[in-house]
């Protein structure tokens, strides 16, 4: 399996941006700019806390990240019908657009359990543990040899 190296190549990253580009053109000429404005907020929320939990570059970071995004869909999904009762949003458009926010949803869960259970590995997906001792260690010029034994480098 190919290391992901960059969020872009995520496919929850990819359907966040489709829902959020279908949720700006469907309610293009929405006159209740609060609302719409929080939506389209709510949307824009999904794709980028998947970018930034990303670029986090810890696991928990990224975890932290992803329960923001997938928060932020249930928003939208919860907000889609709002503008739908409120006639918004016609009821095409509406069983165009929510299945994207639910797909959204799964997405993020999924890839959230796989990578909270250790499902996935490399230097991306590092946890925030550090050697600090050992830091010092070397900065004060000594070594660990092989065998365990501190000795100053000479």
């Amino acid at each position: 399996m190919a290391t992901i190296q960059r969020f872009e190549d995520l496919v929850m990253f990819k359907k966040a941006r489709e829902l959020t580009k279908a949720v700006y053109k469907s309610l293009a000429s929405c006159r209740d700019r609060g609302f719409c404005d929080q939506i389209q907020r709510a949307s824009v929320s999904i794709v980028s806390n998947i970018a930034e939990g990303f670029e986090s570059g810890t696991k928990q970071g990224f975890l932290n990240y992803l329960y923001i995004a997938k928060a932020s869909a249930g928003e939208v999904r919860a907000q889609l019908y709002v503008a739908h009762d409120i006639g918004y949003l016609n009821i095409e458009t509406f069983k165009h657009l929510n299945p994207l926010a639910e797909d959204c949803s799964r997405l993020i869960a999924s890839f959230a359990k796989k990578l909270k259970s250790g499902g996935m590995s490399g230097l991306q997906y590092k946890s925030e543990t550090r050697d600090l001792a050992g830091e010092m260690m070397v900065q004060a010029g000594y070594v660990r040899l092989p065998n365990g034994q501190v000795v100053k480098k000479d």
